[in-house]
């Protein structure tokens, strides 16, 4: 259910600011939205599965706190970041 190594490398490179960023709100939104996604395939499969429904819930909620924080930040990059998920807002 985690993502892999290779797949959470290719979200840093292509959601980073500069050439060493690893933890800048956009690259941290884009690696949760990734698991969030494969959690929500996994729920839908096994509805019964509350611990992991508990844990999509907390990482739901760590999402919206980053992103409430890059749109007090940088409206533009919060814009920017959301068309690039796909996410509504």
């Amino acid at each position: 259910m985690a993502i892999s190594k290779e797949e959470k490398q290719q979200l840093i490179g292509e959601f980073r600011i500069h050439e060493k960023d690893g933890g800048s709100p956009e690259v941290q939104v884009a690696i949760l939205t990734q698991g969030i996604e494969e959690l929500s395939k996994h729920i839908q499969s096994a509805p019964k599965d509350f611990h992991s429904k508990r844990g999509l819930l907390q990482m739901v909620g760590k999402r919206r706190k980053l992103l409430r924080y890059l749109k007090r930040l940088s409206p533009g990059r919060y814009q920017n970041l959301l068309g690039k998920l796909g996410l509504r807002k």
